[in-house]
Parts: structure tokens; sequence; C-alpha cells
């Protein structure tokens, strides 16, 4: 009885009722005016008619725009009111606004260091246009001479970021879409303590609907008693709004601005093994040590700025000096994504390595939703003699999504993409490498959602320690745990199956 009541008293119960009553009356609405007058709904109808005219002369994803004319023109009343919520809502646009006028701040931070683009220039053109995209276009600069290593497990990552965390002489910033109090979190939080007692600046950003089902509302305040510095992101309120639709799925940490981690891992247990969800769980992520990690402290300070405006000296946190390290080889770019922006940074990344690939492109993804643009890439890149590989998880985190990600199988197979499912269980690494030259690393997984609907974090390299390592631990992990796809696999899948996901990659794009 206990346990039913504090379910019953939960934040999240509440919510959602709140939420119901609000769509109930959303359809209760539709369905009032479109029965109560044949004028009305003919005029509704027209306005959708309108209204999907305007769709289309949008610049932007053509998947994005089919989604919603089909939904504006089938269910006109629903359909724009939706629209109108989630599709250009004036909430969207003062974020926009809100973020553009925190990111003018940071550009100037982010200033190209002489010579370097120009030394890449001499040694792969290709590579150069790609980074200097992130450079002229994203306003991320590269970085030469960063010391990288990348974790093939989530247990790696886990023991490395803990003995960094140890050495933070001034400050730990981080940011994840997901915490949960368990082993790995605690054992974090008990270092963060420690260091905050011994006077480093300690500051906590997590996305509030991703972790709104494990954490209490007032966990914030929580970790301001203890000295650590803690904001939401987007906090969560019961009201029906386009802005939760946008999610921080960004995982970073950022000490003293010379050491930085990103990739896959949140902050929970099953990412490090000790609890086990769907079979074993592979992760992976990138630790980058050097000048290139002020990328991600100026991206850190930019969405902390973002969701209230604290600093304005940012230079405070710029790394005084750098310790002295042998000369790493290569080159590295840190990178992020907003959807508020209208420039698909993640994507564009993806697409660059697989039009330039010349020998191979191997893919890490949990997720395979593609538009067309990423679809016509890997097959051409096949069709035209690059090897391109893809492995995803066997045993899947969402159902619905996994039976979308093998819909995707049979063009991709036929167009001889060879793809592979993760053995022991669920793979949530999200990584490409290609050529022994170049690799992406990050938060960025191959699906709408984190292509165009959630910021998003990474970074690029070239000839960087990381890329050996992750193509290493990709062919060992296909040859060890890979389970080859056929055609044949694809054939038999159910024809319920078929049906529910043709209907589903209609309207993937819009949430």
């Amino acid at each position: 009885m206990r346990h039913i009541l504090k379910f019953l008293t939960s934040r999240m119960v509440w919510v959602a009722m709140v939420i119901i009553l609000q769509v109930a009356w959303i359809v209760w609405m539709a369905l009032f005016l479109s029965g109560y007058s044949w004028g009305i709904t003919m005029g509704l109808s027209f306005v959708g008619l309108i209204l999907v005219i305007l769709i289309v002369r949008q610049p932007g994803n053509p998947a994005y725009k089919l989604a919603w004319c089909i939904l504006v023109l089938s269910v006109p009343i629903v359909g724009t009111i939706l629209y109108l919520l989630f599709g250009r809502g004036n909430a969207i646009i003062a974020q926009r606004r809100h973020h553009r006028r925190i990111d003018s701040e940071l550009y100037p931070l982010l200033k190209q260091r002489e010579g370097v683009m120009e030394e890449l220039w001499e040694k792969d053109p290709a590579a150069a246009c790609q980074f200097r995209y992130l450079q002229k276009t994203a306003f991320f600069p590269v970085w030469d001479h960063a010391v990288t290593h990348y974790f093939s497990s989530g247990e790696e990552y886990f023991e490395e970021l803990c003995r960094e965390l140890r050495k933070a002489k001034r400050y730990i910033f981080l940011e994840y879409f997901i915490i949960e109090r368990g082993y790995m979190w605690e054992t974090v939080l008990s270092i963060l303590e420690e260091k905050v007692r011994e006077g480093v600046e300690v500051r906590l950003l997590y996305d509030d609907i991703g972790s709104i089902w494990l954490l209490p509302r007032s966990y914030p305040e929580e970790l301001e008693k203890k000295g650590i510095q803690c904001r939401r992101f987007n906090t969560f309120r019961p009201v029906i709004s386009a802005i939760y639709n946008n999610r921080d799925h960004r995982k970073m940490t950022v000490i003293d601005g010379k050491t930085a981690f990103c990739g896959g891992l949140n902050l929970s247990d099953e990412y490090i093994n000790r609890r086990t969800r769907f079979g074993h769980w592979k992760d992976g992520g990138v630790l980058i040590r050097g000048e290139a990690a002020w990328s991600y402290t100026v991206m850190f300070l930019g969405m902390w700025n973002a969701m209230e405006h604290s600093d304005y000296d940012y230079e405070a946190y710029r790394a005084k000096e750098q310790e002295p390290a042998p000369r790493a080889q290569g080159y590295t770019a840190p990178y992020g994504d907003s959807p508020l922006e209208g420039e698909h940074v993640g994507e564009n990344v993806y697409l660059g390595m697989i039009h330039n690939a010349k020998r191979y492109v191997y893919i890490y993804t949990p997720y395979l939703i593609l538009d067309y643009e990423m679809v016509t890439s890997l097959t051409l890149a096949a069709k035209s003699g690059i090897d391109v590989r893809i492995m995803t998880p066997h045993i899947p985190d969402k159902k619905l999504i996994f039976m979308l990600t093998r819909s995707y199988y049979g063009q991709l197979l036929a167009a001889g993409v060879k793809i592979y499912e993760y053995r022991p269980g669920f793979l949530h690494t999200k990584a490409f490498v290609s050529d022994d030259t170049t690799a992406a690393i990050g938060s960025i997984n191959l699906d709408f959602r984190s292509l165009y609907l959630h910021f998003e974090c990474g970074s690029l390299h070239y000839g960087t320690k990381a890329v050996e390592e992750l193509k290493r631990d990709f062919l060992e992990t296909v040859e060890r745990d890979g389970i080859p796809i056929t055609p044949e696999f694809c054939r038999k899948r159910p024809v319920y199956e078929q049906v529910l996901v043709s209907v589903m990659r209609l309207f993937t794009p819009l949430f």
C-alpha cells in the first residue's frame, strides 16, 4: 500500500494526468468544431491547405515536411493544431533567439589558430574540407596535437573518468542526458563532494525529461546543499509545448579546461553493466586532453548560460597553461549540434565521412532510422565499392524503435551494405570510422531525434590515436560478437510488422 501511495503521489503521475487532460481538451475541441458546422470544417480545411503550401515552401528535410503534410491533410483540424504546437510555435522561436544571443558571446572564444588548417590541407585536402565546414559554418576550430583515447566499453570509460575527476584542481563541468542514482552516479558524486571540499568549482547540468523518472524534482536543491551547482535543461512543466521535443542529449565532462570526455554514456548503472537490462551493454566514448578540451568548455558554458545567464568572463575558465605531453599526431575538432539553428551539423559530419571514404566506413549506432539523404549516401557508397558496415543491437531497449531499425536493413543490404547485430545485448556506441584516418565519436545516433531534434555533441578526428583504436574495436567486435544479417532474415519479417513500421516511418520525423 505504501508503494502504491508513493506512486500515485509521484511527480510523473500528476504530470501525466494534467497532460492527458490537455490532450483530451484538444481532441474534444477538434471534434466539436468539425461537427458543429460544415462551414467551419471547410474553413479549417482551407487553412490546412494553405498551411501545407507554407510547409512545402520552407527549407528543411523533405521527410519532415511530408509527415506534416500528410497529418494536416488527413485530419485538418487536429493536424493544424499539432503543427502550431510542435511545428513552428512561438516558444521555439523565442528559444532560438535566446540561444543565438548566448552563442554570439561564445563564437569569438573559438578562434582557429593560424597554420593548423593549412597544415591539414597539405596532408589531405578532402579531410581539410570537412574540418573547414566545422570551422566556417559551425564555428568549431580544429586543434592539432590533442592526446586522444577511445574507450571500447563503459567500464573502461568510467574507470578513467573517476581517475581524471580526482585530479581536478580548478573546476569540473558535467552535462548528461540521464542521471540515475546507483553505483556509477554515487561513485562520481562522492568524488565531486570531495573536490568541492578542496575548493574545486563543480557544475552539473542534466536534461529534466531524460531523468524525470529517476530523480526527484528537488534534486538540484539537494546538490546545491553539497556545494555542487546544478541546473536542469528545460525544466519540465505539465504544459504541452514544442520546447520539450528538443532535449539536451549531450554527454560530456570537462576538467580544468585540459581534459574532456564525450561519448554515449550517461551516468547510470546499465552503462557499465552494474545492472543488466538488455543483455550486455556495449558503449563507447573518447578522452581528449589538451587545447581541444577548450571547445567542450565553451559548449558547456553556452548551455549553462542558456538556462540562466550568470557567466560573463568566459576566459576565466580557459586553461592557463597546458601540461607538457608527448607531441600527439593528428587533428581533433569537438563540435556541438543544435536543433534551433537549421544547420544539421551532426548529420553533415556523418555524410561528409561517407562521401570522402575511399576504402571503408564502419558504423556503430543503437538506432538506424534514416532520412533519404543518409540512405542515398550509404547505398551509393556501397554500390561504388566502399566497404560499408553497420553494427546495431541484437537485444533492443525499445521494441518499436527496433522494428523501425530493422525495416531499413533490406534496402541497405540490397545495395551491398553489410549489417551486423551485437549478439551479447544492447549496443549504445555512436561512432563512425573511415579509411584508417577519420573518426567521429559522440552522442549522436543515426535517427531523426538525434539528427534533427536534440542538442548533441561529438568530436571529429583525423590521424589521432582514437581512430586506430576505434577501427580495431569495431573489427574485433564484428568477429567476436557480430550476427551477420542476410536478405533472407529481412524477407521473413512478419507481415503485421512490415505494415506497422510502414505507418510509423511516415511520422518518425515529427517526434
